[in-house]
């Protein structure tokens, strides 16, 4: 078997080392990808899992699409997959990372051309801020963000840039441009693509790769000055409908797909309808030892935990309507306890999102 070799590394390393990219160099990276995508699409597949670290550099600087193994072929695809992906015959299965999945497949609608465009804006939109458009402190929290479409443009941003992210995340995945009749072409003649010359891009040359000496990380800072002024985005294109919208009060808490985020063998242990509102792999603790499982709360309400090695349910705790069946103490930023008039369970979550457990489960209680 032979590989490519890419040592320029991944795109995500010289947005970290340099905190964010030029609008420049965006442009370059970003037309890059549309022309990747543009082939990859032409050929029949969708890649479903676009991202800055699954796009690598060649030692001059040219972008390459990497990891094709949550790639999904359509009927008419030029292309032979492995049969683990083309068995996957409703495509509606959730792949890919949290922060980059479209609303539509949060709701368990099949995989389209639109996946792909609509995190080729979240790519634009981190190469331009250092942060990923809906990063937040747990992936529940990331999950209703996309769904309420709540995106956040800092000050910096020009109006071209802001313009393109809005249209190729437009809510309907048949608005999306690149997703309608036009194809690719109506992405080309966006006005942030003044002066790239399509025939030739390839061509081009390259920004000027940052190495590892002397780079800095991006803690997200430049993102956080948008939240003094942000430009907000919610529920559907910004050209259409700029009126807020709060994801609790929209009731989309109980709309997210039966699965987990990398991985839906998690969707044995649900019932018909029953949907994953938070998931985590967790520390069951006991008095004198600690044991790995997976932590599902569903839309039920219910909390499950199973043994992640050998997929068997360990436990489960159904409450009823009455919120003094069930109450959840934080002990620590990692730590909280689940407690029922029949017994407590302890848990440590080493994200630290104690607090965002107790926020779903109380927020279910108070539906």
């Amino acid at each position: 078997m032979a590989l490519e070799s890419c040592e320029g590394g991944e795109l995500f390393d010289q947005i970290t080392r340099k905190g964010r990219l030029s609008e420049d160099e965006a442009r370059f990276y970003t037309a890059e990808l549309v022309d990747a995508l543009e082939y990859i699409h032409g050929m029949g597949l969708i890649h479903r899992d676009i991202k800055p670290e699954n796009l690598l550099l060649t030692k001059d600087g040219h972008l390459k699409v990497a990891d094709f193994g949550s790639v999904k072929p359509l009927q008419d695809s030029r292309i032979t997959v492995l049969p683990n992906a083309a068995s996957d015959d409703k495509a509606c299965t959730f792949v890919g990372t949290a922060a980059y999945v479209p609303p539509e497949v949060l709701n368990s609608s099949p995989a389209t051309f639109g996946n792909d465009i609509w995190a080729l804006g979240c790519t634009l939109y981190q190469m331009l801020s250092g942060t990923s458009p809906f990063k937040d402190s747990s992936e529940w929290l990331i999950f209703q963000r996309i769904i309420a479409r709540d995106i956040r443009f800092p000050n910096y941003f020009s109006e071209e840039a802001r313009d393109l992210i809005d249209r190729l995340m437009d809510i309907d995945p048949s608005r999306r441009a690149g997703a309608g009749p036009d194809g690719y072409a109506a992405v080309k003649s966006h006005p942030f693509f003044k002066g790239v010359d399509w025939s030739n891009v390839r061509a081009e040359t390259p920004p000027k790769l940052a190495l590892k000496t002397g780079a800095h990380s991006s803690d997200g800072d430049d993102h956080s000055d948008s939240s003094q002024n942000p430009t907000h985005l919610r529920n559907g294109s910004g050209r259409q409908n700029d009126g807020p919208l709060s994801a609790e009060s929209s009731g989309h808490i109980t709309r997210l797909a039966s699965i987990d985020s990398f991985d839906s063998k998690w969707q044995q242990f649900l019932e018909p309808g029953e949907s994953v509102l938070m998931i985590s792999m967790v520390k069951k603790l006991q008095k004198l030892s600690s044991k790995k499982v997976q932590l599902i709360l569903t839309n039920k309400p219910k909390l499950i935990y199973v043994n992640p090695s050998k997929l068997v349910v360990k436990g489960n705790i159904i409450w009823s309507d009455n919120s003094s069946d069930l109450s959840v103490q934080v002990t620590s930023p990692s730590q909280f306890k689940i407690c029922t008039a029949k017994k407590v369970l302890s848990f440590d979550d080493v994200k630290q999102r104690a607090w965002q457990w107790k926020k779903a489960i109380e927020g279910l209680q108070n539906q």
